[in-house]
């Protein structure tokens, strides 16, 4: 998957390093805890992007609504996480959604502890190999993403917040994104966690770039 055209606002302004405003496209992270895409690509999306927004959003409502949607099987993540240098251990009923897991991540992400949350979460799922469904886990997610318990499993078992994840993954696939991850820039979305570096690029240098296939 390419770059595919959004209808987000495009740029934002932001302080060069002389002190002069350089404009810098609006971006946003979409993840969902259950894919190892996510895993593969959270780290570099949490260390080259500054003040990105971490929005969850729904694998397999994407995959409904993308009659060409295409999904990281493990044998083709096991093949990136070496080619990253990353560990990765298949957590406990892989695969499988992780719908109370994303419920506290949209809470976090609401607290801004987005990326916090999202970054140990999928340690504890692909590193660690657990189940990021059991409430003890959870809790040393939240823990070290700095995100009230009491909070964040309330978040968990609240069923309502999984319309707005499956919104957010049909927005998605409407304007034509196969796969998660996908990093928005500006009008533009890239989509796979193979896409990462082309989105910081786009991201550093903010011009108008034409739809690539």
């Amino acid at each position: 998957m390419g770059i595919v055209v959004s209808l987000d606002a495009r740029r934002q302004g932001r302080p060069s390093r002389d002190g002069a405003r350089i404009e810098r496209a609006r971006t946003a992270f979409y993840f969902d805890l259950a894919d190892p895409g996510t895993y593969l690509a959270a780290e570099r999306v949490d260390r080259l992007f500054a003040g990105i927004a971490w929005q969850p959003a729904s694998l397999s409502a994407l995959r409904a609504g993308s009659r060409s949607a295409a999904v990281l099987d493990d044998d083709a993540a096991t093949a990136r996480a070496v080619a990253l240098r990353m560990p990765l251990v298949w957590p406990e009923r892989h695969p499988a959604p992780r719908l109370a897991a994303m419920r506290a991540a949209a809470y976090a992400a609401e607290q801004g502890r987005g990326a916090a949350f999202v970054l140990a979460a999928s340690r504890l799922a692909f590193c660690g190999g657990f189940d990021l469904d059991d409430p003890e886990v959870l809790a040393e997610a939240a823990a070290a993403a700095g995100v009230g318990l009491r909070e964040c499993l309330r978040a968990a078992g609240d069923v309502a917040r999984d319309a707005d994840m499956e919104a957010e993954a049909l927005r998605l696939a409407e304007a034509g994104a196969k796969s998660l991850p996908v990093v928005r820039v500006g009008r533009l979305l890239f989509a796979g966690e193979h896409q990462v570096a082309a989105a910081s690029a786009a991201w550093r240098n903010p011009a108008p770039l034409r739809r690539r296939a």
